[in-house]
């Protein structure tokens, strides 16, 4: 095992097996602590920073966040090896326990930028900027990508891709198994849309055996996630970790032999408020951060009822437990 990618402390699992997908305007400093308090084993990865942010804008607003999201990864945008490693130093430098590339997305402003998927056709490129950051940082450098771009779906483009980032150096390889389309698909038609071909993944890792593979896309429930763990090193979740949040209930018991750390979303509620109480103390805006956390009660009753009062702009000047209180009365005392 490369030294750059130690065990998860206190598992004796790889820090890849399980993981919360980087989600722009999501996975943000708050959204990334209310996971903690469901899963403490899980990787968090941080959304999508571009160079640009880093090197020309407000470095602690992109890079802060709290001592109890490790581990952390901070996900890059970016093409310029020279721009690519001097973020991975900050990265560093901002104690992130891992830094990555993103190849995977396929949003027309991130293809302006001459980044995200659209570099899935450039390898080499790809390969000198993964070389590039490794000789800047410890840290481990990863690379997220798809398995294909536009109606390329030859195994062999993905295949090739992999050998050549590889030969670079990186180890650890978080595959979104649908091809990105750059033209005439939104990124969200992009999420849905190109079919999911896990078969493909799964042959990386059979031809790539010493490589850390994870596998993304459409993934939800504890049975699936123990499903692909059979054929590959690691599972990433995305949007069902976000708007079902209680789904990650027991990956740390069923997938890290560790204790689940929260024993009810009433727990779950209660660790958040007094987070929530913390961000109004310091003059930020606790609704801003509550928005992550409207999916807790997702499928109990009263859930409706529940988000709504916590949605209900009127109350965003209140303090956050008067709210509690007004949202916990209204889900216990109706349906929703």
């Amino acid at each position: 095992m490369d030294s750059k990618q130690e065990q998860q402390p206190g598992t004796g699992f790889s820090p890849w097996r399980l993981s919360v997908a980087p989600m722009m305007d999501w996975t943000d400093r708050h959204c990334r602590y209310f996971h903690r308090l469901i899963t403490r084993h899980a990787l968090l990865y941080t959304e999508m920073v571009t160079t640009g942010a880093l090197l020309h804008g407000d470095q602690p607003r992109h890079l802060d966040f709290n001592a109890e999201e490790h581990p952390v990864a901070l996900q890059l945008g970016g093409s310029e090896p020279e721009d690519l490693a001097a973020c991975a130093r900050l990265a560093e430098r901002w104690g992130y326990d891992e830094v990555n590339l993103n190849c995977g997305c396929p949003s027309e402003r991130v293809q302006r930028g001459a980044f995200g998927a659209c570099l899935m056709s450039e390898p080499q490129l790809v390969a000198d900027c993964v070389k590039a950051m490794r000789d800047a940082t410890a840290l481990p450098v990863t690379v997220k990508h798809r398995i294909g771009i536009d109606r390329i779906e030859s195994y062999e483009f993905v295949r090739d891709f992999v050998g050549t980032v590889a030969s670079a150096g990186c180890e650890v390889f978080i595959v979104h198994a649908r091809n990105a389309w750059l033209q005439g698909l939104s990124p969200k038609e992009n999420r849905e849309i190109p079919p999911l071909r896990y078969d493909v993944v799964a042959q990386l890792k059979r031809d790539f055996p010493r490589l850390t593979i994870a596998i993304n896309g459409g993934l939800k429930t504890l049975d699936e996630i123990a499903a692909q763990l059979l054929k590959v090193d690691g599972v990433m979740i995305g949007r069902e970790a976000y708007h079902e949040p209680w789904s990650m209930a027991q990956w740390d018991s069923r997938f890290f032999g560790a204790g689940d750390p929260a024993t009810s979303r009433d727990d779950v509620e209660a660790r958040w408020l007094d987070y929530l109480d913390r961000v109004h103390a310091s003059g930020r805006s606790w609704a801003y951060a509550m928005r992550h956390a409207l999916g807790l009660w997702n499928g109990t009753p009263g859930a409706r009822r529940w988000r709504q009062v916590w949605s209900d702009h009127r109350l965003k000047t209140l303090p956050p437990r008067e709210v509690a209180a007004q949202a916990t009365a209204a889900r216990r005392g109706q349906g929703g």
